[in-house]
């Protein structure tokens, strides 16, 4: 499909803009080992938090300890007894998924920076209903979860919406499109409202 067709005309495909690198491909499960993975984790972790009433500091602790207490048994174990020691594998994390997650944060970060400068200099009206209407829905959403119940569920549709959208981008655009299109002729019509009562308004106070 033409790039004319897809929502604000955007050219890259969702791959590209998610940073094309590794963090690209496991939200949008071309590594699916490592997104089933996460997912899972994501679910069973929450799971454990709300049923148990564990926090995640007391959780990680006990782990940890019970992890290295069993590793420290096992290595001493393994030099009294001539056995071999536990079988580690070199741990690391590669400097590409680091440069990539980096990448992926600080193009996020710009853009949120941008966004913030042009509405607190007026310069972006629509960008401000955008997030306004976005504050006020994660406000709405936040009085019904708490913030731990949010958390899992914003990476659970991070792990989940990307990879959909991807899949049906041709229909789920159409829609977008007749949407913002809608979105805009409201919105010209409430501006079109409100320029005429600030001309109003100025008139008024001239015949004071």
């Amino acid at each position: 499909m033409a790039s004319s067709s897809r929502f604000l005309g955007r050219q890259r495909s969702v791959h590209e803009i998610l940073g094309g690198g590794l963090v690209a491909d496991v939200i949008l499960w071309r590594r699916r080992d490592v997104s089933m993975g996460l997912l899972l984790g994501t679910l069973a972790s929450w799971v454990v938090f709300e049923l148990s009433g564990y926090t995640l500091l007391r959780l990680v602790s006990n782990v940890l300890l019970l992890l290295f207490s069993i590793l420290f048994v096992w290595s001493k174990s393994a030099g009294i007894l001539n056995r071999p020691p536990p079988p580690l594998p070199e741990l690391h994390i590669s400097a590409q998924v680091i440069n990539e997650a980096a990448m992926l944060v600080s193009s996020c970060v710009n853009m949120l920076l941008s966004a913030c400068y042009r509405i607190a200099l007026g310069k972006d009206t629509l960008l401000f209903y955008r997030v306004a209407a976005c504050l006020w829905l994660v406000s709405l959403v936040g009085g019904f979860a708490d913030s731990l119940t949010l958390g899992y569920t914003s990476l659970v549709i991070v792990l989940t919406a990307p990879a959909l959208y991807e899949r049906h981008e041709d229909y789920v655009d159409r829609y977008l499109i007749m949407a913002y299109v809608d979105v805009l002729h409201g919105y010209e019509s409430y501006e079109k409202c409100f320029n005429e009562v600030e001309m109003w308004i100025m008139e008024k106070k001239k015949n004071l």
